[in-house]
């Protein structure tokens, strides 16, 4: 969680938006700033709530999780709806029941000592291994903490956590929680951001946020029409050329 309570809702994610706009996740270890949570009121016109996904790889404590750390970095606001309701626990999912959650492009044949943060990610567990160990660590520090499970705090208790992980102070087993919170806020705006066809950024909403205007790679037969004007067309997903 962001240190300067100060800096606001938009600012962050239009910032955030710029490196996240990808469709797969990166190695875990990616060092990211996340949001501050914002007191703004509810949007009027969130998105209607998404329909079950049958889940792929991840348990229902696991989905839990995920869909309460997404709507606490991104809360519902006059910018957007949450971050469940935008389907990045769906996201996520899907994600790590693929190639990128096998580390299908991960060198893991050994040895694993302890690396240095410019060398990257340098544990033996493909990226399923570590959110799963990291989720269950996670729990079993809120549980000490606040005697519930990280989905059953309140919105007070779950920054006050998340905040406890990205400083590294919260107890994790086989690697520290600093590392856990990156990389789960790292995937938590790729989700937010990413093409819908991968499950999250429902109805393009953090798009049309900061303005995005989505898969077209060229404006050519645009530039004279819009010239001086505000680019007013909506933003499309790849599925929108399929």
């Amino acid at each position: 969680m962001a240190k300067d309570p100060k800096i606001g809702r938009r600012e962050f994610l239009t910032v955030a938006g710029a490196a996240a706009l990808a469709p797969a996740a990166p190695a875990a270890a990616q060092q990211t700033q996340p949001a501050t949570p914002s007191t703004a009121p509810p949007a009027t016109t969130a998105a209607a709530p998404p329909i079950d996904e049958p889940l792929l790889t991840l348990t229902a404590t696991e989905h839990a999780f995920f869909v309460a750390a997404a709507d606490t970095i991104i809360p519902p606001d006059h910018l957007s709806p949450s971050g469940s309701d935008c389907g990045v626990a769906n996201f996520i999912d899907r994600q790590l029941a693929g190639a990128y959650g096998t580390g299908a492009r991960l060198y893991r044949q050994g040895p694993f000592p302890k690396g240095k943060p410019e060398q990257g990610y340098q544990l033996s567990l493909n990226p399923r291994e570590f959110f799963r160990a990291g989720v269950a660590s996670a729990n079993e520090f809120t549980r000490k903490a606040y005697g519930k499970d990280f989905d059953r705090l309140n919105e007070e208790q779950r920054i006050a956590a998340l905040k406890t992980m990205e400083e590294g102070k919260a107890e994790f087993k086989g690697f520290g929680s600093a590392m856990f919170f990156n990389a789960l806020l790292q995937i938590t705006m790729e989700g937010f951001f990413a093409d819908p066809i991968y499950g999250g950024n429902r109805d393009m909403a953090s798009w049309k946020m900061v303005g995005y205007p989505g898969l077209p790679a060229t404006y050519r037969n645009d530039i004279r029409k819009y010239l001086g004007k505000t680019y007013d067309k909506p933003p499309r997903s790849i599925a929108d050329f399929s």
